[in-house]
């Protein structure tokens, strides 16, 4: 008997009892469903990331004092370490001899602290910057002027305003230039407000406060080096372009090591990470995520084929008879095999097609649910879902199949 009859004898089999297929099928159809939603929103997941780092700026590479394991432990800035990183470390990283992959370097001073006006307050981060800030950071101001050299050199008390804080102190006016702000007490002009960004893996990004770099080192967070030097949290450098990533990063570290006098065999103490391997542990850590979750939906896939099995073997015992009369006119044990076999495979195929369905529209809440972010259906997903869904019908309904397949026709045609 050819595979096509078998196949119209097992879809005629499933009708037959319409219920009971549906209800087989339930099992494999959340099992899908689970899976292709939350591989969809993985994906989704890596994509919003990559895309945040991408808003940072592009070609970045941070330079942290202290170690990698230190640099790593927070957001930009946040290590805590013995080791100091000073403006002249950044301003030796603009030598265009040295350093000719370097295109521009923005040191910072990160701090938290109240912002207030004459009857409001806030909490957001301050942060020291220089006029490359912008560009390097791909961050400018969306109404207003940014620092330039001449506030950084006059240590003017000027400020540029993230969207968030000028919601919480400004409701009223989106744009406040030349008002008045508070931070630590001392009285900023406000320059300009910048553009929104957004939250990001870190928190909310427009929940800061930008003045210049001297002004920071000065008059709200004065810290200096134990020669002196004003200290800055981060060194922010863009590379001329992405295939000299690592040049540059080794031209740094050149720089720094001679200029804190390390030992050819010691250890540094700052760190310089791309924004690549930034992008590359959060892709791993989502990865590995996405693996998790998708491992704890595939086994509703297990319940379900095991659904599958169950009705088989009652299927086969209901159908004894059937059996017996269809051995005593001809049909072969791999005849029987067949039929059987494909019931099982129909069953899974069709309920991982409908669990698609339904993994594809689960996409599209989560999507429509969480603001700025959009899971992926990639046809990855749709192929390893499906290809396990009709693995699990194969592997249940060998066993069921061969047992209808082994029945002794003359046995099976005397069962009651």
């Amino acid at each position: 008997m050819s595979i096509t009859e078998s196949l119209r004898l097992a879809f005629r089999a499933l009708t037959a009892n319409k219920l009971r297929a549906a209800l087989t099928m339930l099992g494999i159809i959340i099992g899908v469903g689970a899976v292709i939603t939350l591989m969809s929103a993985g994906e989704g997941v890596s994509v919003y990331i990559n895309e945040q780092f991408q808003g940072i700026g592009t070609n970045l590479l941070f330079v942290f004092p202290g170690s990698e394991e230190e640099a790593q432990g927070g957001p930009p800035g946040a290590s805590v370490s013995s080791a100091e990183l000073t403006n002249a470390d950044a301003e030796a990283l603009r030598d265009p001899i040295r350093a000719p992959d370097v295109a521009e370097v923005s040191p910072q001073v990160l701090n938290s602290t109240v912002i207030a006006t004459a009857r409001r307050d806030t909490f957001a981060q301050v942060q020291g910057v220089t006029p490359e800030f912008a560009d390097v950071r791909n961050w400018f101001p969306e109404v207003g002027e940014f620092i330039e050299q001449e506030d950084l050199n006059s240590r003017a008390r000027v400020a540029v305003l993230g969207k968030t804080v000028v919601d919480d102190l400004f409701p009223d006016n989106p744009y406040p230039l030349e008002q008045t702000v508070k931070i630590n007490n001392i009285p900023f002009r406000i320059i300009g407000v910048l553009e929104e960004k957004g939250g990001s893996e870190y928190g909310d990004t427009d929940n800061r406060v930008l003045v210049p770099l001297t002004t920071a080192q000065t008059r709200l967070f004065p810290s200096r080096s134990r020669s002196g030097e004003y200290l800055v949290s981060i060194v922010m450098v863009e590379v001329v372009s992405e295939d000299r990533t690592d040049a540059a990063t080794e031209q740094i570290k050149a720089i720094l090591r001679e200029r804190h006098d390390i030992e050819f065999t010691d250890e540094d103490d700052f760190s310089v990470i791309s924004q690549a391997d930034i992008v590359a542990v959060f892709g791993q850590i989502t990865g590995v995520l996405t693996t998790f979750l998708g491992a704890i939906a595939g086994i509703s896939l297990l319940v379900g084929g095991i659904g599958i099995m169950n009705i088989m073997l009652v299927s086969v015992t209901e159908r004894t008879r059937e059996i017996g009369l269809r051995k005593a006119v001809g049909a072969k044990r791999r005849d029987i095999l067949w039929q059987f076999l494909l019931e099982a495979m129909t069953l899974s195929l069709v309920g991982g097609i409908i669990g698609v369905g339904l993994g594809a529209l689960g996409a599209e809440v989560i999507s429509a649910l969480i603001e700025d972010f959009s899971a992926i259906l990639s046809p990855q997903a749709v192929l390893l879902a499906t290809t396990f869904s009709a693995a699990v019908g194969l592997f249940f309904g060998i066993y069921p199949a061969r047992r209808a397949s082994l029945l002794n026709p003359i046995d099976a045609l005397r069962y009651e």
